[in-house]
């Protein structure tokens, strides 16, 4: 097992040495509410709900998975495409907003995840919807500070991001804002530099764009703003929900039940469905079925962190704006629109060509991750008292059941080579000379003693 006491020996090494946090990423933490909306973006929402209603009047009814892709994704008038919508003067926070130390255990679990897969010479880091940069920000100083273990490992950079906006603040936040972007639309690589520790970095649309190869694909706060299709049980059978205008008030829209079957209804709700009220991201099941095909083709892992559950849960369609709950038919456009992940789903789309190992809450992932003893180490090095108070804070928010310490869960999908037992010869009780598997990283309790 030397590569487990290799593995414990650069967690606890990292976890007891890495640079202090900075002020600035405590003071995100802090809610600032905006109340006050621009002309411009009142203009902007009308003409987004114009948009919509003039679709809807012309075919009909839309599914709730159309209303939030137009509301979120349009080219034009988008939620993601025209907002940055992040940190205290945003909508919504996230936690590698919150800490720092949240990137850097995860950036901890890549490298504890690339070691278990025999540290091969390349490595690939993949996010979806990097925010404004932050984690992956925190997780390549984690791999700058561990270049002695990555060796001469061939370490890129690849970001999964469909907002112009967002992709512009990423470059600023990884690379100095030195980034060159691709004159034609038509490019699958539509924006490419070098970061500030010289890794090469580079910007697309869809996975299907990122270059095959090893890699360790993160997806935060990613999955639970993908398009969902919303169906209710009735005496006739599973109907979808859709959105359509308010015939008594032209300027609102309303959710309605359709009277018919649709295909959606028809295809996507489980035979053995106990559950009244249903929610499903096709699109969703179909990246982690990419996702799962790549892992069991090239190599690598995928940790999905979300809002969710494990098929429990019914009606979770809402809106966020301003850190407020926001009603998620009013003002389509200036609102961020979520639905938590049913993880259960993900797995059975993952099918059997990988391995998937959660979920488990954040709370017990940080906590396996060593977030305890990180903690520990700040704390005693840090004589300001408001500082302490930061700190404390911040990991009262990661961890808290009452704040995402329980609403956050993790899923972690593995090539199933990654955790197989040694096989036994054929009739003699004697095992090959292969190690056994590494214990899989914040999904298994490590000791750091």
């Amino acid at each position: 097992m030397e590569a487990f006491r290799r593995l414990r020996v650069v967690n606890k090494t990292l976890l007891c040495s890495l640079n202090p946090l900075s002020p600035a990423r405590w003071r995100a933490g802090q809610k600032v509410f905006r109340f006050s909306t621009s002309p411009e973006k009142r203009k902007s929402q009308n003409s987004m709900l114009r948009h919509l209603a003039s679709k809807i009047i012309a075919t009909g009814p839309i599914p709730v998975a159309e209303y939030m892709r137009e509301a979120l994704t349009n080219p034009v008038q988008g939620y993601y495409v025209r907002n940055d919508m992040l940190g205290p003067d945003g909508d919504f926070i996230t936690s590698p907003e919150i800490s720092q130390i949240f990137g850097e255990l995860v950036g901890i679990w890549c490298v504890s995840e690339w070691m278990g897969a025999g540290s091969p010479s390349q490595l690939q880091l993949v996010e979806f919807g990097p925010g404004r940069g932050s984690l992956a920000n925190d997780i390549l100083r984690v791999f700058n500070q561990l270049k002695s273990a990555l060796g001469r490992t061939a370490v890129s950079v690849h970001l999964v991001e469909v907002s112009p906006m967002l992709s512009a603040v990423q470059a600023q936040s990884l690379t100095g804002d030195q980034s060159q972007v691709s004159p034609s639309e038509d490019e699958p690589v539509y924006r490419r530099s070098t970061t500030v520790t010289g890794l090469p970095i580079s910007w697309y649309r869809q996975l299907e764009d990122v270059p095959r190869g090893f890699s360790i694909y993160l997806a935060h706060e990613f999955f639970d703003a993908l398009p969902i299709h919303k169906f209710q049980r009735t005496a006739q059978g599973w109907r979808e929900v859709m959105v359509d205008v308010d015939p008594e008030h032209s300027d609102k829209l309303r959710f309605v039940i359709v009277p018919s079957p649709t295909l959606a209804s028809t295809t996507l709700i489980q035979a053995d469905e106990k559950r009244e009220h249903v929610e499903v991201c096709p699109e969703g099941g179909v990246i982690v079925q990419n996702l799962a095909n790549r892992i069991a083709e090239d190599g690598g892992a995928a940790l999905i962190a979300d809002y969710g559950h494990n098929g429990t849960k019914t009606d979770t369609f809402r809106g966020f704006k301003g850190h407020q709950l926001h009603e998620v038919l009013a003002s389509p456009g200036s609102a961020d629109l979520t639905a938590d992940v049913d993880f259960s789903y993900l797995r059975r789309m993952a099918g059997k060509a990988v391995g998937c190992l959660g979920p488990v809450s954040q709370r017990d992932f940080l906590r396996n991750m060593g977030i305890d003893t990180r903690m520990q180490v700040l704390l005693r090095n840090c004589a300001d008292p408001s500082t302490r108070k930061q700190l404390l804070r911040s990991y009262d928010l990661l961890t808290n059941p009452k704040q995402m310490g329980e609403r956050f869960q993790f899923l972690c999908l593995l090539g199933r080579g990654r955790l197989e037992q040694p096989k036994k010869f054929e009739g003699l009780k004697m095992e090959k000379k292969s190690p056994a598997p590494l214990p899989v990283a914040g999904f298994t309790k490590l000791s750091f003693s």
